[in-house]
């Protein structure tokens, strides 16, 4: 992997700027469309763009040939993205997806019990709504107007400071935030390899399956007749087994399937770590 990151490191540096093509919408669908997009993308934005970024560090020449249109160039960096994907994403894909399901629970949680002001104030603490501006921390003062266009909001699990726009104004407004990782959102639990041998019983299998697309513990209650005690306790097992999530909305708890979890209850028809390709979530940023 070090040969991939040395190639890549200059064309996503940690801080500051970085290409938009870099960042396809399409990545939405996983890496195959991402690729398929970036590829697609036209030789002017790519030359642009890599020029903007010859401005504020030095490029290897292989970049500066990308810029100018070499294929063979463009296949450099397809297979660089390819094989940095299967050496330092796919290996940890369930976990990684699991944190970005979990935290699209909680946003849409809060989209649906008080709108958009709701999912908005319930973006990290970088980021405020003070209706009608959304305000983010960011490395330099910008402001991005949306002139009646929507923003599509993304969680990042490798974005972990500050948010991310694009830097073209007239592409569609996105902004990348840094989702709550397990550890910030409630409190570690010891691993437990043989908590798996505790997934017996009607009573727990009901409560992995009352889970759903995310609820709260009290909620978790009601849906299986339990109590709020014994449907706690039924999901810290259940997320000691690495089947559930657990994250803080509010003063409530919210519980959400891992992708181990939801292939559990579909009969382990699909492996887990074979839904890499439907969402991806943003790159390092």
């Amino acid at each position: 992997m070090n040969s991939e990151t040395r190639l890549l490191a200059p064309l996503v540096p940690p801080r500051g700027y970085f290409p938009d093509f870099l960042t396809p919408p399409e990545g939405a669908l996983g890496l195959d469309s991402g690729v398929q997009a970036l590829r697609a993308t036209p030789a002017e934005r790519v030359h642009d763009e890599l020029g903007r970024l010859s401005t504020v560090r030095t490029l290897p020449a292989w970049i500066r040939s990308l810029a100018e249109g070499d294929a063979r160039a463009f296949g450099k960096l397809i297979g660089a993205l390819h094989a940095y994907h299967e050496a330092a994403i796919a290996p940890y894909w369930p976990h990684i997806q699991a944190q970005i399901e979990a935290d699209r629970a909680v946003r849409g949680r809060a989209l649906l019990d008080g709108g958009a002001d709701a999912l908005l104030s319930s973006l990290p603490p970088t980021m405020r709504w003070r209706a009608p501006v959304l305000e983010a921390d960011y490395p330099v003062d910008r402001d991005l107007h949306l002139d009646g266009r929507g923003l599509l909001l993304v969680p990042s699990f490798f974005c972990r400071g500050n948010p991310v726009a694009l830097q073209n104004p007239d592409l569609p407004p996105v902004l990348v935030y840094p989702v709550r990782h397990a550890s910030e959102a409630a409190p570690p639990v010891a691993a437990a390899p043989r908590s798996l041998g505790k997934l017996v019983g009607h009573t727990r299998s009901a409560v992995l399956g009352s889970i759903g697309g995310g609820c709260t513990t009290s909620e978790l209650a009601r849906r299986v007749g339990v109590s709020a005690a014994s449907a706690s306790q039924h999901a810290g097992v259940l997320r000691e087994a690495g089947l559930v999530l657990t994250l803080r909305h509010g003063s409530a708890v919210l519980h959400t399937l891992t992708p181990l979890g939801a292939a559990l209850l579909r009969g382990g028809h699909e492996v887990p770590g074979g839904a890499r390709q439907r969402r991806s979530t943003a790159a390092p940023m």
